[in-house]
């Protein structure tokens, strides 16, 4: 069992709101939404602090939950549900990003049960392989390096694990090395709660990546590889039309 929360804002620096921007015939939040029950989730919440996302969110008979705190992160807006919903300490939440319309909801499934099976781990996501050598070097796709036990051992923008002598002799890449994280988490509900104490980290500010401060703190991470092809995120007007692409492509094939 487990539980979808969907942070969702209006006012996103580099495409302003983003949550209603449509795609097709749907507002991008409905692409989420619908994702977010297919994966067969007991409860998914769209959490939000804009009485404009509200108003379509609910249009889709969709659960809401309005803030009026500010938040600096999605994990910080989730963990304002799971206080004020009363959600028991080891429910699993899976934080589904408003800005990823082409996501399966077996990924969404996958990551909840990626926790489930590693009960003595508070936070799971998941990774896929790099597809192109450009993105070795793109600071938009986040790596993970990962220990044995597939735990991560760091996030960055930068390219890790770095080919001290391949990159120099202009060697060909082996992309399998490579692991690109997805934004798609999931928590124990009592680690929610916790990560908003926990000191920010200089990593997470650096790299703007708040995943850093669960490392920093001494967490563990634990990552499964994809089962799927997530698709493309939506974080520019031209990742939007990228993604009205995708999915207009996509349709078609199942069609």
């Amino acid at each position: 069992m487990f539980r979808v929360v969907i942070p969702a804002r209006y006012g996103s620096s580099r495409l302003l709101g983003k949550p209603l921007s449509m795609i097709g015939d749907k507002p991008m939040i409905q692409h989420v939404y619908e994702r977010g029950v297919e994966s067969g989730a007991v409860s998914v919440v769209i959490a939000t602090d804009d009485e404009r996302i509200e108003k379509v969110a609910k249009k889709l008979g969709a659960e809401v939950f309005m803030s009026d705190i500010p938040h600096n992160s999605g994990t910080e807006r989730i963990a304002e549900v799971v206080e004020k919903l009363g959600y028991d300490d080891n429910d699993i939440i899976v934080n589904l990003q408003g800005d990823q319309p082409c996501l399966p909801g077996i990924l969404v499934k996958q990551v909840a049960d990626c926790l489930r099976d590693n009960p003595e781990i508070k936070m799971s996501t998941l990774y896929t392989k790099l597809m192109s050598e450009e993105d070795i070097f793109n600071p938009n796709a986040v790596k993970v390096v990962l220990d044995k036990n597939k735990c991560a051992l760091y996030f960055s923008r930068a390219t890790l694990p770095w080919m001290r002598d391949g990159f120099a002799a202009k060697q060909r890449v082996d992309l399998n090395i490579f692991h690109q994280h997805m934004g798609l988490y999931a928590y124990r509900a009592d680690f929610v709660k916790c990560y908003i104490t926990l000191e920010k980290s200089p990593l997470e500010i650096y790299e703007a990546l708040e995943q850093l401060r669960v490392l920093w703190n001494g967490y563990k991470i634990v990552a499964a590889e994809a089962l799927a092809v997530p698709g493309p995120e939506v974080n520019t007007p031209e990742d939007l039309e990228r993604v009205k692409v995708f999915l207009r492509s996509s349709n078609d094939q199942r069609g």
